[in-house]
């Protein structure tokens, strides 16, 4: 029996960007809809789950996974949600221009993303100019998307699988170019985590002890541009958030100390991307569609279960960061970089 995934036979969803191309060629068609595939369940689906490219697709969605789960934590206590969500879609003329010109996808929205990174980091200082800056260099980015998509003859396969991601067709060379990503994001961040959490937290304190604040904002978004440029790969532009931002959301919910959010983070993730995984596998439908449904479900639930308990925390402490989910001062959990005084109980 043929392994498939997605309804489609594991020789072909080998080759990047077919699954993507079938269903495309025929909407494109104008008058033509696209038949509605049954959703079966798969028994053959653990013989799947052994072919090598699933095997390349959970090693490449767990380097992901830990990547964007350890930098979460830095872009919502930073606000910089938005951003990078903008980084994504400017990444996106960066990997249609790889695919006119022959380059790798992965290289095309690193260059532009990075690209991105230093134009939001030098426009945009404070937060007001920082949205107006990278909402303007977003729709650059799009437009010049668009015009590179339309100048290719096969456009419809790579648009897809950039909107939408392709981790079931995630190559060798690709893993290792995410390996080497991923070691990147976890030494910067071994090295600053400590200045750039003070930062983050209180950047007037930061400032006024010496702390290089621009300097450690500007090393940020280069590594949020670099956890980016993998993330698309997996869950695409459309629904990079659920990766990057809301499992970071999900656990400073439910604890403010900076490690535990990035590791319950992390663990969301990894969860996510597994469970996705095998489901797709399992019901022969999109990966990313599971990845995202499933870190979302849990927000949800945690968000439900700990509504009463975070606003009564919000209430008695001091002001929150992001609708009480960062309640606690910084003075309770980085004593060594904080100037303000601290509680008997502490």
């Amino acid at each position: 029996m043929t392994a498939t995934v997605a309804g489609i036979p594991r020789a072909v969803a080998d080759i990047p960007g077919a699954v993507a191309d079938i269903p495309g060629a025929v909407a494109d068609i104008p008058g033509v809809s696209a038949e509605i595939r049954p959703i079966r369940f798969d028994p053959d689906w653990f013989s799947v789950v052994r072919e090598p490219f699933f095997v390349h697709a959970i090693a490449g969605g767990l380097l992901v996974a830990v990547a964007a789960g350890v930098l979460g934590y830095f872009v919502v206590v930073r606000q910089h949600a938005f951003a990078s969500h903008a980084l994504a879609h400017i990444g996106f003329p960066g990997a249609t221009g790889a695919a006119l010109v022959g380059a790798p996808v992965t290289l095309g929205l690193l260059v532009f993303t990075i690209l991105g990174a230093v134009a939001i980091g030098a426009v945009g200082k404070e937060v007001a100019s920082r949205e107006v800056a990278t909402g303007s260099v977003l729709a650059f980015a799009t437009g010049l998307g668009v015009l590179f998509a339309s100048l290719q003859t096969r456009s419809a396969g790579t648009i897809t699988n950039i909107l939408f991601g392709s981790l079931l067709t995630i190559s060798y060379d690709q893993l290792v170019t995410f390996a080497l990503l991923t070691a990147l994001v976890v030494l910067a961040l071994a090295v600053f985590a400590r200045p750039l959490v003070f930062a983050s937290v209180d950047p007037q304190v930061a400032r006024a002890r010496g702390v290089p604040v621009r300097l450690l904002g500007a090393l940020f978004l280069l590594l949020l541009a670099v956890v980016v440029t993998m993330a698309v790969q997996v869950v695409g532009t459309l629904l990079l958030f659920a990766l990057v931002v809301t499992p970071a959301a999900t656990a400073l919910r439910l604890t403010a100390r900076p490690v535990a959010v990035v590791a319950l983070g992390t663990a969301i993730n990894v969860a996510a991307v597994l469970v996705g995984l095998v489901l797709a596998a399992m019901f022969n439908l999109p990966a990313s569609f599971f990845i995202v449904t499933l870190a979302v479900a849990v927000w949800a639930v945690v968000l439900v279960v700990t509504r009463d308990s975070a606003g009564r925390r919000s209430a008695a402490g001091p002001p929150a960061v992001l609708d009480g989910a960062l309640e606690l001062p910084l003075a309770r959990h980085h004593p060594e970089v904080s100037v303000l005084p601290r509680s008997a109980g502490d």
